[in-house]
């Protein structure tokens, strides 16, 4: 794991850029999970906040809670429930420990927030109003700016404080940047990850990553789901917020997304469990359902009024988001038109927004793949012969669009696949760490590989004009910044 000096000093250091070498240290509430900026467009930004009572989360030395299965048929309690959905969890905390103790634990706080925000060449800050977080959404609160200027680089700052009249709290500084029009033609830069698992840091505080994603600057960064893992430990709604507390109190977390504009997508570990789908049945979670699922996610990342949109970046660039939890038929359904990932409506309102769209590069980004090929004991996505009617009629559906691509996260492994029958491209961007690479290997490569690498790492996509030329670049790189493959594709 991480060590406690190494975690010590990048966390000294964190506070002081964020929080600011004359600011004091000392008044609750505090901002212990920072702050997250999301669903950017030319002229608005969400801007999510939390208001905790510590300063720092509850260290690696603390607790951890236990987790036993109760078997039925012979009344013990045992460690494992692989292939037993009917065995119930008992979770069990350590003598004199709660979930506000144990490690990584950062509980909330009532009091107020708000936001101060400027164009970083102006020399005057906006103010919101004061709103008081949502103690039944975990101390949370969402601030949507509207009044934004297309490509423009924002300041922020959030402050806090105890109430109305009360004493001030800490306040967390940040920044990023709005979206061109749709008639710039300079250069775009984004990143995009996955597979984010707790246990599988790779640098004390956190992942390597979001220091080498911060060198590139990129201009906004899409989270492909499973952005943390309920499966083992979430029985409880109190135990999901709790894995949100100690992934974003990471010191790596915290700077990259106060810093830098995300786009979030859900899959089914930060949804539920593995391979859900809306009307599962299963013990396995115990009292946390998967309608509590969907709606910690929304009150955990900055979020508008759906999950599945687009955006615009420029003239040559467009990106979809889709929801692939929401909406979906059971993967244990036999194949057909009527089986579905993405549900009537939002595959309707795809197609229909890919059609008028005139951005040179049209690029989705999937929660699961499209291509793959995946392993066939894998029963969830759209490259598994259990959704081949619509993988077949969305892949189809792409390969008759000009300039258009396909990213996803999901699987722990790197790779650009191009699908055989219909020349559709896609691109898997890996897992966030070395350490959570797997599920497939090097050697076992196959006609539609052009790349394959299980490695972690993350996924880097640029747009620009070399010599007035539309041209889109998609480079892997390993966790360390290395550069592992380059696809540069000219506009058709």
């Amino acid at each position: 794991m991480i060590s406690k000096s190494g975690t010590k000093v990048i966390l000294i250091g964190l506070l002081l850029a964020v929080y600011g070498c004359g600011n004091s240290l000392s008044d609750a509430p505090y901002q212990a999970t920072g702050i997250k900026i999301g669903e950017v467009t030319d002229n608005a930004a969400i801007v999510w906040t939390r208001l905790t009572h510590n300063l720092e989360r509850v260290t690696s030395e603390a607790p951890m809670p236990e987790v036993r299965y109760h078997d039925f048929k012979t009344g013990e309690l045992i460690k494992k429930s692989k292939g037993r959905p009917d065995l119930a969890p008992v979770v069990r905390f350590p003598e004199g420990s709660t979930i506000d103790t144990i490690e990584g634990a950062v509980p909330g706080a009532p009091g107020e927030v708000r936001v101060l925000y400027k164009n970083e060449r102006a020399s005057d800050w906006k103010t919101t109003d004061w709103h008081s977080v949502d103690p039944k959404r975990d101390y949370t609160h969402q601030f949507k700016l509207t009044d934004l200027g297309p490509d423009t680089r924002y300041q922020l700052r959030v402050e806090a404080r105890a109430g109305e009249g009360g004493k001030k709290g800490q306040v967390v500084a940040g920044g990023f940047r709005t979206a061109p029009l749709a008639d710039y033609t300079g250069r775009i830069l984004f990143t995009v990850s996955t597979g984010q698992a707790y246990p599988d840091q790779d640098v004390p505080g956190g992942y390597k990553i979001y220091a080498e994603m911060l060198k590139l600057d990129p201009s906004f960064f899409v989270h492909t789901g499973d952005i943390l893992y309920y499966d083992k430990l979430a029985k409880t709604i109190e135990l999901a917020r709790w894995h949100w507390q100690r992934m974003f109190s990471l010191a790596t977390n915290v700077e990259f997304h106060r810093r830098v504009g995300s786009y979030f997508i859900k899959d089914d570990h930060d949804t539920w469990r593995n391979d859900c789908w809306p009307s599962m049945e299963t013990k396995f979670m115990g009292d946390f359902t998967f309608e509590q699922g969907q709606a910690v996610f929304l009150e955990q990342v900055p979020m508008g009024e759906r999950t599945w949109r687009t955006f615009r970046w420029g003239r040559d660039l467009q990106v979809w988001l889709v929801e692939g939890r929401d909406f979906r038929s059971p993967n244990t359904m036999p194949d057909g038109p009527d089986k579905t990932i993405w549900g009537a409506k939002q595959k309707a309102w795809f197609k229909r927004t890919v059609r008028q769209s005139d951005a040179t590069f049209r690029i989705l980004v999937s929660p699961t793949p499209l291509v793959g090929p995946d392993r066939t004991s894998k029963h969830d996505n759209h490259s598994n012969v259990n959704f081949a009617h619509e993988g077949n009629e969305l892949r189809q559906f792409i390969s008759k669009q000009k300039n258009m691509y396909v990213i996803c996260g999901d699987r722990h492994w790197q790779y650009v696949s191009v699908d055989a029958k219909t020349g559709v491209r896609e691109y898997s961007c890996g897992p966030a760490s070395n350490e959570h690479a797997g599920g497939w290997s090097n050697d076992k490569r196959y006609p539609e590989h052009q790349y394959l690498n299980v490695t972690g790492g993350f996924l880097a996509v640029t747009v620009n004009r070399p010599q007035g030329k539309p041209t889109l670049t998609f480079r892997h790189y390993s966790v360390d910044g290395v550069i592992l493959n380059e696809d540069r594709l000219a506009a058709k």
